[in-house]
């Protein structure tokens, strides 16, 4: 709860009846009217999910790749034996030994790692510098690949990753505020959809969302309708 909250905030907060739930287009709607800060702020969708955090079968993680991009420029490193093609393709760095002892040293200056699948056998050395970090390339968020062109193609064209946190929350970023109202509508039904397909196949409990909020960096959130969150085909 914001217990001193600033005068932009409290005329945010007056832009819609916020204890309702709204559809998505509704959402982005009323966040577009929120007073904005003096910079472009970041959107979020924030879900509180139905799941026991403490069962590791419960995990929730993936990727979304957004059709209008996140907004934000994506440092992206690659662990390959083949630097060269990855430079070619785009990537910021690449290398193998070299960049994990660049990385060990506590160089990290990037916001995605990648790695080819046998790089990952060095690249686990760097375990506990990534890990606590989220940067760990992870073949289930994509980030372990064999066509490293095609995957650094689509992190830098707007694909996020996500993952629950120890109190099985999720956030998600889907975009800038400076967005149009359709193009954020648009990314946030694609992080829904994303977070639908992630429930874990032994969930059974009676919600596997149990909320979602959209908000921007100096927004309060506004509730999104469970009906727009839709179950992944049986």
């Amino acid at each position: 709860m914001n217990r001193n909250p600033s005068k932009r905030y409290v005329a945010a907060a007056k832009v819609a009846d916020l204890a309702q739930a709204h559809s998505v287009a509704a959402a982005t709607e009323i966040l577009k009217k929120m007073p904005s800060a003096k910079f472009d702020e970041t959107v979020e969708i924030s879900a509180c999910l139905g799941v026991d955090p403490k069962q590791s079968d419960q995990m929730v993680r993936g990727t979304v790749s957004l059709p209008n991009g996140s907004g934000k420029k994506i440092r992206v490193i690659v662990f390959t034996e083949n630097p060269k093609q990855a430079l070619d393709a785009g990537a910021d760095a690449a290398g193998l030994n070299d960049l994990i002892d660049k990385v060990l040293g506590g160089w990290m200056d990037f916001d995605v790692a990648v790695s080819t699948t046998p790089a990952m056998k060095d690249v686990r050395k760097v375990a506990r510098v990534l890990g606590p970090r989220g940067l760990m390339p992870n073949p289930k968020s994509g980030t372990v690949s064999d066509d490293i062109p095609r995957t650094i193609a689509e992190v830098k064209a707007g694909r996020v990753e996500f993952k629950m946190d120890k109190t099985a929350n999720v956030v998600i970023v889907v975009g800038k505020k400076s967005f149009a109202a359709d193009k954020l509508a648009q990314n946030v039904e694609a992080a829904l959809g994303a977070l639908a397909k992630s429930q874990p196949a032994g969930f059974v409990g009676p919600r596997f969302v149990k909320s979602v909020t959209l908000s921007s960096t100096m927004s309060p959130g506004v509730r999104i309708d469970l009906r727009a969150v839709v179950a992944p085909a049986a």
